[in-house]
């Protein structure tokens, strides 16, 4: 297992889709957390956007709000050094989804999303040392420093994987297995930033509560409970979707398209990219935020085009031309209109919810709203009117927008809060056996012998630190000498083979098998230890008393 590090300080950090932002503490104040306000461009905001700006040499010029486009304006025309600057790129996180390619955010020609990830933490890096040099001046960066980074929930080993590699990159690692970096979900920080809010609404210890953490790309659900004795157990599979409220934007821009034409849109995009993202800032600050589902209280919102953004009238040709022209260039967002912008992503959070009370075992005592869009009035009133007869409270708790990142430090100061995770996957080995007449004849090898899945941990177990799961084993072959264990892993509850869709080997283990002279009769302990963030393999000759061991990182496997 990883060895113990001079760890004073620990670094939070929540790399969002829109906003992103950090936070630290000193591991001898833990009670007192820092959460970053001071950005550049702009202070006294909890996050910064998640936005960078680029020279025609791909480099970064910009970052953070900075690189978010100002109101176009008639009168000043474009300085010389920002036709320097190509368009902001921005939601790039979503290129680690699942998500059809025609889904994902465009990028600048030559630049790929692990250069933008890794160029985005770089600058907050930088912010980061600061920040500590300032507090505590002299600390050794890569010695004294634990980071913490949250992810979505439904990130996969190849995604946490990557990540890792632009934390290194972007030189918040000094080398790429380091053992100061650990990762956390990004629902899992928030049930442990809300543990200290649980007090308020009468809850008890054991007592179940469901964190759904909605973000710019993604909702992420976890359901816990916090045990008498100060630890976090996980009752349920963590969940998430791709469904933030990036998407109410989206629904914004198609009925933009079917306004003034898609060729129009499309065209905006791609040469004036920057005044449709102020078209995007000024409807989420004058209509998305203030939405809160109430008719008589609506006011019809009207857009001018012609003062957020002049350009696209050149673009607008046809029957939406005429059309627009008569309305003078105003977009009418009536109340109807802005509620189908939401209730198409709400509609996918609801159903969330929903599936997660159903896994759950014992009743839910509450529900608590975090990230961005969890300031949305609209998605609080939804929740209340489908879960208030299921769920006692449904609340968004102080600074929603910190939660995840002060989750993220607590977790850091600490990694034993977390007693029981519940796998997303089942683990298991390759092993052979003797091959009877139930088994297909076509995988019968050389022997009359079959190679098949042992699993070991199933999806959905609830799982406690540093628990074993063993299995016994013999030799193969009298005078077998070496024995191998390949490790597999799958997102399906159960499997046969190895060589099914979805299985990955994810290492192999290797014992030395002496005394063959006891022929088969020569039994092994193999047994894999789950621990907090690792993954332990081991092989025991219960004669001989050897023992072999090798590792896996979870953040690569869950």
């Amino acid at each position: 297992m990883r060895k113990k590090s001079d760890i004073r300080v620990v670094v939070g950090i929540d790399f969002g889709t829109t906003y992103s932002g950090f936070a630290l503490a000193s591991v001898a104040n833990p009670d007192t957390i820092e959460t970053n306000e001071a950005w550049p461009g702009i202070r006294g905001q909890l996050k910064t956007n998640t936005v960078l700006a680029y020279d025609e040499e791909l480099n970064v010029v910009k970052w953070g709000n900075p690189a978010l486009s100002e109101k176009p304006s008639k009168k000043r025309p474009s300085s010389s050094s920002d036709k320097k600057l190509q368009k902001p790129v921005e939601l790039f996180k979503l290129h680690f989804s699942n998500l059809d390619k025609n889904e994902k955010p465009p990028l600048l020609p030559g630049l790929d999303y692990q250069k933008a990830v890794a160029d985005y933490l770089c600058e907050m890096g930088k912010l980061i040392k600061k920040t500590l040099e300032t507090r505590w001046p002299g600390l050794d960066f890569y010695k004294h420093v634990r980071v913490v980074v949250t992810v979505p929930a439904e990130y996969n080993e190849y995604a946490k994987g990557t990540m890792r590699t632009c934390i290194y990159k972007a030189g918040l690692l000094d080398t790429l297995n380091s053992d100061k970096l650990e990762f956390t979900t990004e629902p899992e920080a928030a049930a442990i930033y809300c543990i200290r809010v649980l007090k308020e609404y009468s809850l008890k210890a054991n007592d179940a509560f469901m964190i759904v953490d909605c973000g710019g790309g993604t909702t992420d659900l976890t359901t816990r409970k916090f045990t008498a004795a100060g630890r976090l157990e996980e009752m349920t599979e963590n969940s998430g979707e791709y469904c933030g409220s990036t998407f109410v934007d989206r629904e914004f821009l198609k009925f933009l398209a079917r306004k003034l034409g898609v060729g129009a849109i499309a065209k905006l995009r791609e040469h004036h990219y920057s005044q449709l993202q102020y078209l995007l800032q000024e409807f989420c600050l004058s209509v998305k935020l203030r939405f809160d589902g109430e008719r008589e209280t609506f006011q019809t919102h009207d857009l001018d085009l012609e003062d957020v953004c002049p350009t696209i009238k050149k673009y607008v040709v046809g029957e939406a031309l005429k059309t627009m022209e008569d309305a003078e260039w105003l977009i009418e967002l009536d109340f109807d209109t802005v509620k189908e912008f939401f209730d198409k992503v709400l509609v996918r959070i609801l159903k969330l919810i929903k599936l997660q009370l159903m896994k759950t075992e014992y009743p839910c005592s509450a529900i608590f709203l975090v990230g961005g869009f969890a300031q949305s009035p609209y998605l609080l009133k939804r929740v209340r009117e489908e879960f208030n007869s299921k769920v006692s409270y449904i609340a968004v708790p102080i600074e929603p927008i910190a939660s995840i990142v002060r989750g993220a430090v607590y977790y850091g100061l600490d990694m034993d809060i977390v007693r029981t995770r519940v796998l997303k996957r089942t683990y298991g080995i390759d092993i052979t056996r003797n091959w009877n007449e139930d088994d297909p004849i076509n995988r019968r090898v050389s022997g009359s012998v079959i190679d098949v899945f042992q699993p070991l941990a199933i999806r959905g177990s609830k799982v406690e630190v540093n628990q074993k799961f063993t299995c016994i084993l013999h030799p193969s072959f009298p005078e077998q000498s070496i024995i191998s264990f390949p490790i597999y892993t799958t997102d399906r509850d159960s499997a046969k083979y190895c060589d099914e869709d979805g299985m990955k080997m994810i290492g192999k283990l290797t014992a030395e098998l002496p005394d063959m002279h006891l022929g088969k009769d020569r039994p092994i302990e193999f047994s894999l230890t789950f621990g907090k963030i690792e993954i332990l393999a081991t092989a025991r000759n219960l004669i001989s008393g050897q023992v072999y061991e090798t590792s896996f990182d979870l953040e690569y496997l869950d």
